[in-house]
């Protein structure tokens, strides 16, 4: 932990001596998060929760095989994508409060989603395919139960969005929108790569960033595929997600940044 004021040391911790975890082909890539004073940090299917103050070891859970999904707070609670399902666990105490079974030999790297009813969205995707998506109902007695499973739409290590019922998102290189009552596809189309997206709600749009750094708008909404506009920003590849600041879209790679003033959409529809 350092200070946000000089960048000084405060304290250090070596998490994988900690909690005994072996690190993966990837490392430990996952973002940590900061609940109520505690760190809470995911590390090949392990939880830890530090003092953020102290750096001292609260607690710490085993939530089942490795991932490279990042903890998700729900409350004073985190939820967590792991190799064989999803749990949730205190961030108090770390103490397991529910767990879903899903074994799959693809590994897990987004966060779960949750929505409205109590519910989440847990994927289990990969460079090879992978089983999809899954709606989980509100867990009870320490079990989430399964509603329905969707190969319509199986986000690889692409953020996907809710909006309005509909789930969309990256199956495999190209976009999908699928019926979050059944997960019943409703449509697919665009390529994009391994994009990313952010998702313009009062506007019923997704901007998409390319894997070839290119900027598009695609309508949110359920009856078909439309894009409405495409415009090549960078000059080489992206994997990483844009951002909205200060009415200014950014969007970066590994040797170049780019700032767009962002207006009114007006898209002619």
């Amino acid at each position: 932990m350092r200070c946000a004021r000089d960048g000084g040391v405060v304290w250090t911790r070596n998490a994988a001596t900690d909690t005994g975890a072996t690190i993966p082909d990837w490392g430990f890539s996952s973002s940590p998060i900061l609940i109520d004073g505690v760190l809470v940090i995911a590390l090949s299917g392990r939880l830890v929760g530090y003092d953020a103050v102290t750096g001292e070891k609260k607690w710490f859970t085993s939530t089942g095989a490795a991932s490279y999904a990042s903890p998700h707070q729900m409350g004073n609670s985190v939820a967590i994508l792991n190799g064989k399902g999803a749990a949730m666990v205190s961030s108090l105490d770390g103490k397991v409060i529910w767990k879903h079974d899903w074994p799959d030999d693809e590994m897990g790297y987004l966060q779960p989603v949750s929505l409205d009813d109590g519910g989440f969205l847990i994927t289990r995707a990969g460079a090879g395919g992978g089983s999809g998506l899954r709606r989980i109902a509100a867990p009870a007695n320490g079990k989430a139960e399964e509603r329905w499973t969707s190969r319509g739409l199986k986000p690889y290590f692409s953020d996907f969005v809710v909006h309005k019922g509909h789930a969309y998102g990256f199956d495999g290189s190209i976009l999908s929108c699928i019926d979050l009552k059944d997960g019943a596809r409703k449509w697919k189309g665009g390529r994009f790569g391994n994009g990313q997206m952010l998702l313009l709600a009062d506007q019923d749009l997704l901007l998409v960033t390319s894997e070839d750094g290119e900027v598009g708008l695609v309508s949110a909404t359920p009856d078909e595929f439309k894009e409405l506009a495409r415009i090549r920003v960078l000059d080489d590849k992206t994997w990483n997600h844009p951002a909205i600041s200060g009415g200014r879209l950014l969007v970066r790679n590994g040797v170049e940044m780019v700032a767009l003033q962002l207006g009114t959409i007006d898209v002619g529809r």
